[in-house]
């Protein structure tokens, strides 16, 4: 499958874009960090060289101009204000513009290096050493018999050209720094048989005429030195217009003058040239730092085939319960361990930081900051927590619409938190942390909390509660994700039309996630979103009830006892099991699903918890466990809320995953009903 080098550079400059939007955001927070400057520059500084190289000349052309702007705030001429950092994210947007659609106009763009430059111009700092830097040049007029003449000598790293590195516009920078004669040196470039054709063997010398060339052509290698060699030596007092010497006549000045010339010498013979690039190779193939980007789809590709070996397996493993033969039930047995380290290691490679996703959301906050006048802190935790990559590109979309509706509606103006005791900046909260079988995402903000008697009016007047029935806060407040429901008094470019919470719903529904909101009036607003860890292989256990086989999530189960016999009339009917002096709710799963038939004389009860809820579970018989392929439900079953999905078993049959998180919540609505029940009593 062949690959439009376009569309791998317009890939690689996302991941720039990306950097440098995260560099602005931190810059904006530390404005005199001058490594946080310098990763700004860099990612400028790539994208313009890589644009120029892939075509891509208006990209080019207005990171230079970009670059330049910005370039003042690196020589300490200017400092990153919050003005300077809003134009350059302005910059940075118009730059992604350019790279995804090149037929876009560019008229944009000159108006923000117009501002770009307005800001930085009229900062001055007389203090600083650099301001007298342009006095040189005409010093150097005036006076031309100061020039002298330079020998540099450079080598780029073996794998530049596959990094993206060109050396013609580098060359091209060296040429403007003052009159130069450039030579390639071919010594190290190996025979025709043995090169790569991917790997840097040429080197250069370049003959330069110049006052003192160290700074700038620092200036020139600035984002590679780290991997090149490099060399600057002085061949004489005289400028001397004609033709350099060639490189050979001249070798011993390197060594004479500047004792590191040696280590930097690029001169090799070629027959290492060859060992040199297999012993870089090596070293990286041992390090373990080299990466491979591979298309979603072939690993979508890769976890539908994982999902058919762990069937095949499970097939196998079920023939070679029932045979004797000891070599089959061998085979079987190592079948299953391939498969299940297959199946973890597919699985790792699908799992993604969930910080990669928050990390988005800083240019949002700033953003919503700036235009609702607000001042917000955004605290982010948990980032190290890892989800499947389909999940994690899914809660995008609800995760802003959160954000937004905790700045928007939740924080309140800097004039109103000052009269309430409130400190004049917001916060908004993201964190995620591991929950049993689940992930649990929360948004919460330190603002004014919902007001049940607002919402209970506003979902009166859309007819979604009848205006005598009796609804619990809790109930209310999830109406803020109910379709088309919103409370804003107006509506803005950022809220009021209710299209944004229903979203939240409905996505979360279909991740077989759910929602749980907190909210004190006057403290803020918690958002909870809890959502399995993946979507597609789970360890489950087979339990059967009736002549019915399901399955339940295995990291969901908490232990299995036995029914005791008078379960049903020592709890009156009521359903609560005593574990260790703490009464759990249970479901008799024959009576949730309406199966026919006597239960078995000696039922078995799973417990199980979603969150801070637990249920038990009561069954006729538990199988054992086994590896569960996750098929999802037709559109015809999607109100069956008691199951999340079906795999297929070992024997061709279908067995029903249950959701877990569905069956506590109906147990904990039971048991909240006996204590209102009880409560009522004792009134």
């Amino acid at each position: 499958m062949s690959t439009d080098p376009a569309d791998t550079f317009r890939q690689e400059a996302r991941e720039l874009l990306e950097t440098l939007e995260q560099g602005l955001l931190d810059l904006e927070r530390t404005p005199t960090d001058t490594d946080l400057i310098n990763a700004v520059f860099r990612a400028l500084h790539t994208i313009k060289g890589s644009g120029a190289m892939f075509g891509f000349v208006e990209v080019a052309g207005f990171v230079h101009e970009f670059e330049t702007a910005f370039d003042r705030v690196r020589k300490g001429q200017s400092v990153a204000t919050p003005e300077l950092i809003g134009v350059a994210l302005d910059a940075k947007d118009h730059v992604h513009i350019l790279i995804e659609t090149p037929d876009a106009s560019g008229d944009r763009g000159d108006a923000i290096i117009a501002a770009l430059r307005a800001i930085v111009e009229t900062d001055e700092f007389p203090e600083s050493p650099l301001a007298a830097a342009p006095e040189k040049p005409v010093e150097a007029e005036t006076a031309p018999g100061q020039l002298r003449r330079w020998r540099i000598r450079f080598s780029l790293p073996e794998d530049s050209l596959v990094q993206g590195t060109n050396p013609l516009p580098l060359l091209d920078e060296i040429r403007e720094i003052g009159p130069c004669t450039i030579t390639a040196l071919t010594d190290a470039v190996p025979p025709l048989e043995v090169i790569d054709p991917e790997a840097m063997h040429l080197s250069w010398q370049v003959d330069l005429e110049a006052e003192d060339p160290h700074e700038a052509i620092d200036d020139v290698f600035l984002f590679i030195r780290d991997g090149m060699e490099l060399s600057i030596e002085p061949l004489d007092d005289e400028v001397d217009t004609g033709t350099p010497a060639a490189p050979e006549a001249e070798p011993a000045p390197a060594q004479a003058e500047e004792p590191v010339a040696a280590k930097d010498e690029p001169t090799a013979s070629p027959q290492p040239a060859k060992p040199a690039a297999q012993d870089k190779a090596a070293a990286a193939a041992a390090g373990g730092s080299t990466s491979l980007r591979v298309a979603a789809e072939r690993l979508d590709e890769l976890m539908d085939r994982v999902g058919e070996l762990v069937i095949a397996q499970s097939r196998l493993s079920q023939m070679a319960a029932g045979s004797s033969d000891i070599n089959l039930k061998s085979i079987s047995e190592e079948l299953e361990r391939l498969s299940s380290g297959l199946r973890d290691t597919t699985m790792g490679i699908r799992m993604v930081p969930i910080g990669t996703l928050f990390g988005r959301f800083r240019r949002l906050i700033h953003d919503l900051s700036r235009d609702l006048d607000k001042q917000i802190d955004f605290v982010t935790t948990g980032e190290e927590t890892e989800l499947d990559k389909t999940m994690i590109e899914r809660l995008a979309d609800p995760l802003v619409h959160l954000i937004r509706n905790a700045i928007d509606h939740g924080i309140e103006d800097t004039g109103d938190r000052l009269e309430t005791g409130k400190a004049k900046k917001g916060t908004v909260r993201l964190s995620a942390v591991y929950a049993g079988a689940e992930v649990a995402i929360s948004v919460s903000d330190d603002g004014a909390g919902l007001d049940p008697a607002r919402i209970r009016i506003k979902a009166e007047e859309a007819g979604l509660v009848a205006p005598d029935a009796k609804i619990s806060d809790q109930d209310l407040n999830m109406m803020i994700f109910a379709p088309g429901f919103s409370t804003a008094k107006e509506v803005t470019s950022l809220s009021g039309r209710g299209v944004g919470m229903d979203v939240v719903k409905k996505t979360i529904d279909g991740l077989r996630g759910n929602i749980e909101l907190t909210s004190e009036k006057g403290a803020g607003t918690t958002v909870t979103l809890r959502l399995p860890l993946t979507l597609a292989i789970i360890d489950g256990m087979l339990v059967r009830v009736g002549s019915g086989r399901y399955t339940i999530p295995l990291s969901a189960v908490e232990e299995c006892v036995e029914l005791p016999a008078d379960a049903d009339t020592s709890s009156r009917g009521r359903h609560f099991l005593d574990i260790r002096g703490e009464l759990v709710p249970f479901l008799r799963l024959r009576e949730q699903f309406n199966l026919p038939g006597e239960p078995d004389d000696y039922e078995k009860v799973v417990v199980v918890s979603a969150g801070e809820g637990r249920v038990g579970l009561v069954v006729d018989q538990i199988i054992g466990n086994n590896q569960t392929v996750i098929k999802q439900l037709s559109k015809l079953h999607s109100d069956l809320k008691s199951f999340s999905g079906a795999t297929i078993l070992g024997d061709g049959a279908v067995a029903l995953i249950l959701d877990t998180a569905y069956l506590v919540s109906t147990g904990q609505s039971r048991e909240d009903r006996h204590v209102n029940d009880q409560t009522g009593r004792a009134a």
